[in-house]
């Protein structure tokens, strides 16, 4: 996969989630169609989710910056990774991250905390996210690594033959 700058340069109608996400797991990377979930400090929707087969898809969840309670851990990381999904990004926390670490897998998240959230079966699956300001759909494709999380609408031009940088 290209870096997201190169993605950037190759697709300037992308869109950059004006987050500083940090990274879990061994892979550091990732792309793919996205699965949308909002929620607050209730990871019922996410567990739901990630228990069903991921085909590939990345898991944008929207927790609303909270960094209260922790959306995603090494049990949920786990379960996604075993059906399929290609990674996860948090706009809020994620926890037993040095579990997460050992994973062949990604998470993103805005930060971490110890506490698990309640599970009240809150949240709504592939609902439109406005993340700072930034549009993102279920089915939309997203590019991240250590540069910064890119999203568009549409597959990403790879072709780097006119890339100058």
């Amino acid at each position: 996969m290209l870096s997201t700058p190169d993605l950037s340069d190759l697709n300037p109608e992308a869109q950059v989630l004006p987050c500083q996400f940090q990274l879990f797991g061994k892979r550091r990377t990732l792309f793919g169609a996205v699965a949308t979930i909002a929620c607050f400090e209730d990871n019922s929707k996410v567990k739901e989710a990630v228990a069903e087969p991921g085909d590939g898809r990345v898991l944008v969840v929207d927790g609303g910056g909270s960094l209260a309670k922790a959306l995603t851990g090494d049990k949920v990381a786990q379960l996604a990774m075993e059906n399929g999904w290609r990674g996860m990004v948090i706009v809020g926390a994620a926890r037993d991250v040095e579990l997460i670490d050992t994973f062949d897998f990604c998470v993103m998240a805005l930060g971490t905390s110890p506490v698990k959230t309640e599970k009240l079966g809150q949240g709504t699956r592939g609902v439109t996210l406005q993340i700072g300001g930034v549009r993102v759909n279920e089915g939309d494709y997203l590019a991240g690594d250590a540069n910064g999380v890119l999203v568009l609408e549409h597959p990403f031009n790879t072709d780097s033959t006119d890339t100058a940088d």
